[in-house]
């Protein structure tokens, strides 16, 4: 199973239009099948895809039949139409303690139990509306995402929404006290959509800092890395957070020939950083012994 995903993964994730919908379920695949061994009634991936996406289907077409009764005029009262539906009906919103849960990351989750972190219930909102025919945007605001409901890409009017808090509308003082956690000014280029792959890569760094903080979760940061690597962009230092992971788990050898590898790429412009790099990598070969 992780290697079928995985093969996917990287093939929609490098082409020509990469969908975040299906790269977060992809994702998702290795944690919610779990080992295709522990069990024969495991369901299949391709089960797993046709029934989230049936899920977004469901819920795009109570969207299509309120815009057709309701027949909304500009962004905002499409905004007020979505939090109805999804934010009211179907109950998709966060608290706070989703933070502390790996499935609040977990797209076939959060479509399950309507809850998530905000970067994942804004991915419902703009998959939902794309599919009801709709215009949404994700906004990934410093440390919590949004979303806008009609075109700030092409200019045109449009309003935002929060999807962690039911749907609930904001204004630029509202997204001023949003940013005020991080520290960062508001300014005009943070409300310019999220890029799938800046999505996805930053869904992967959720999970990834959810499992740091519990070692006990070590595999689990160990793939949520791995596939970030998979992502045409990322950080170069994930290579090193990989090697320590795989030594953390007991793989030394290669764990060890990654941190030499990483270590070639550092004695370019940091060689203090990659001695230090090489020490690492020779400490978990001597853990053979």
């Amino acid at each position: 199973m992780t290697e079928q995903s995985r093969t996917r993964f990287r093939t929609e994730a490098r082409g020509e239009h990469p969908d975040p919908v299906l790269l977060c379920l992809l994702a998702a695949a290795e944690h919610t099948l779990g080992d295709p061994g522990d069990s024969a009634e495991q369901p299949s991936l391709d089960a797993l895809l046709t029934a989230c996406e049936a899920a977004l289907e469901r819920h795009a077409a109570a969207i299509r039949q309120a815009v057709a009764e309701r027949r909304p005029s500009g962004p905002e009262e499409t905004a007020a139409l979505l939090a109805a539906v999804l934010g009211g009906r179907e109950r998709f919103h966060g608290r706070q303690s989703d933070y502390l849960r790996l499935e609040s990351s977990l797209l076939p989750e959060v479509l399950r139990r309507r809850r998530g972190l905000p970067i994942m219930l804004a991915l419902v909102w703009s998959a939902v509306a794309a599919r009801a025919g709709l215009t949404v945007h994700g906004i990934a605001l410093p440390g919590h995402f949004i979303v806008a409901v009609g075109g700030p890409a092409g200019g045109d009017e449009y309003v935002l929404a929060d999807p962690f808090h039911g749907g609930r509308l904001l204004d630029v003082p509202d997204v001023e006290r949003l940013l005020a956690a991080s520290g960062q000014p508001f300014s005009p280029e943070l409300l310019t959509p999220a890029q799938p792959l800046d999505t996805v890569l930053r869904v992967l760094g959720n999970i990834r800092r959810w499992a740091a903080d519990r070692p006990e979760h070590a595999r689990t940061q160990l793939w949520a890395t791995e596939l970030a690597l998979l992502l045409p962009r990322h950080p170069a230092q994930l290579r090193l957070e990989r090697a320590e992971l795989l030594v953390k788990t007991g793989d030394f050898l290669t764990g060890a020939a990654e941190m030499e590898a990483y270590a070639q790429i550092l004695d370019a412009f940091d060689p203090e950083s990659a001695k230090k790099v090489r020490l690492a990598a020779r400490s978990a070969r001597h853990r053979l012994n």
